[in-house]
């Protein structure tokens, strides 16, 4: 290299090199962290009055059990002894064999009140979000059950899987200081 106003020499190179690649490596983790910050401040949430009950939540999760939950809403609900969101729509009895009930995992309980009413819950850790019951208390009842995304399950992806799929396009982006979009009075679902 020829000495003057412009040349470097190996000492020079490398520094600038290594001042480049760390500035590089400073952009690309203030990027990442902005980007997981924007992901933060934001969950994916089902809008109970758009949801169809179509059955994606249940296959489209990339989870292999769907993060998408049936939640009830008790301030809703009639408390019925016929619930269209618990028995199968002609059942042989109105008790609690598994040939009566709606969903096929057994994840709502019923318990008895008094006569003639009775209170329904939901096991989580049952429910597999086909929407089968929620569908049944929306053709036929009050619609106090409807399908959340439980965020103690859900990885919040970039892009949702079952968004993408979602044919009533009833998935949004809401703000996590407010996760969840609830129905009625007295909504459980957080």
């Amino acid at each position: 290299m020829t000495d003057g106003p412009h040349s470097l020499n190996r000492r020079e190179l490398l520094k600038s090199g290594v001042r480049g690649a760390g500035l590089l490596g400073f952009g690309s983790a203030a990027g990442f962290l902005a980007g997981r910050e924007a992901k933060a401040a934001t969950r994916w949430q089902i809008n109970p009055n758009q949801c169809i009950q179509c059955g994606r939540c249940a296959t489209e999760c990339v989870l292999e059990v769907s993060a998408v939950k049936c939640v009830h809403s008790y301030g809703m609900c009639g408390y019925c002894k016929l619930c269209t969101g618990y028995f199968e729509p002609e059942p042989i009895n109105l008790d609690e064999g598994a040939e009566n009930q709606l969903c096929p995992t057994g994840a709502i309980g019923r318990k008895f009140i008094e006569d003639p009413y009775y209170e329904y819950s939901i096991n989580k850790d049952l429910c597999v979000a086909c929407g089968k019951c929620v569908k049944g208390c929306n053709m036929f009842g009050n619609g106090s059950l409807y399908l959340q995304v439980s965020h103690d399950r859900c990885l919040n992806c970039n892009i949702c899987a079952i968004a993408t799929a979602c044919p009533a396009q009833a998935f949004r982006q809401i703000p996590a200081t407010k996760p969840y979009l609830l129905r009625g009075k007295g909504a459980a679902g957080t």
